[in-house]
């Protein structure tokens, strides 16, 4: 593994954890003394049945692209994000049968995390998720998290 600061081949774990099929390890370059984390997890080809019946490939990076746009400006860190994306993708890859999954599953999935982080950010995804209208959409959302 390089070292991101300093480019040096030689680095040494000193922390590792297993979740969930991610195994994510904490690292530290052996010239330059800095640390950093790397993730390794298992790729499987899983298709997404689409609202409109079509099937593509799941694409992490858009599963990471809407996390982080929930995220925006809140008091997260990126090391927490990056957890609470590990842990999603972990229970898609576990819930995706057949190696398909309803890209509605994906949707719950990612606002039941949401919901349980930070409010904030569950609203903003449900907003696009759900394809909020107008502002009654949001009202009706935030009764919905007020019980």
């Amino acid at each position: 593994m390089r070292c991101p600061y300093c480019s040096n081949e030689e680095t040494k774990v000193v922390d590792k954890r297993d979740s969930e099929g991610i195994t994510r390890r904490r690292r530290e370059c052996l010239k330059c003394e800095k640390r950093f984390t790397t993730y390794e997890r298992v790729e499987l080809d899983i298709n997404v049945l689409k609202k409109n019946g079509t099937k593509e490939k799941f694409q992490r990076e858009k599963l990471v692209k809407g996390i982080y746009k929930a995220f925006e400006k809140r008091p997260i860190k990126k090391e927490e994000i990056e957890e609470i994306i590990s842990e999603i993708e972990a229970r898609i890859y576990r819930l995706a049968k057949d190696e398909e999954i309803p890209t509605a599953k994906i949707g719950e999935i990612i606002m039941e995390k949401l919901k349980k982080v930070d409010k904030v950010a569950y609203i903003r995804f449900a907003s696009v998720y759900r394809e909020f209208a107008d502002l009654e959409d949001f009202k009706n959302e935030l009764k919905g998290l007020k019980e």
